[in-house]
């Protein structure tokens, strides 16, 4: 099994915040899972902190790296699956991951309950 991160749960993770669940938190660090963080959580990350609605830790990659987390790219095939998602949600970022993670048969790991609007499997 492969998990997806939201890239609030990222966030949630890097600080230890007590609003990830402990479902999310054994998952996480289960060394027997594989834990996936997508480009575009980099990339919600910057644009968010930008416009002054989060903390972008500096050293994001290194973070990402140091929790043993694997980098996901987005490729033209996750671009073109966004463009066949029902449009039950219209957060970029989100629709994103939520391809991504269909493509890929991740399991999607967020809060987020809007999610289970999509064929996606979750854990919260």
């Amino acid at each position: 099994m492969t998990l997806l991160l939201d890239t609030h749960v990222l966030l949630w993770w890097l600080v230890d915040d007590r609003r990830l669940t402990s479902a999310m938190r054994e998952a996480i660090a289960d060394p027997s899972t594989a834990v996936a963080v997508s480009a575009v959580s980099a990339w919600e990350v910057v644009i968010k902190g930008a416009l002054g609605k989060l903390s972008v830790p500096t050293d994001l990659a290194d973070q990402i790296e140091h929790h043993g987390f694997d980098a996901l790219p987005i490729t033209v095939e996750d671009g073109l699956a966004v463009g066949a998602l029902p449009r039950h949600h219209d957060d970029p970022f989100d629709r994103m991951l939520i391809a991504q993670a269909l493509r890929r048969r991740f399991v999607l790991v967020t809060a987020d309950r809007r999610f289970a609007d999509y064929d996606v499997l979750t854990l919260t």
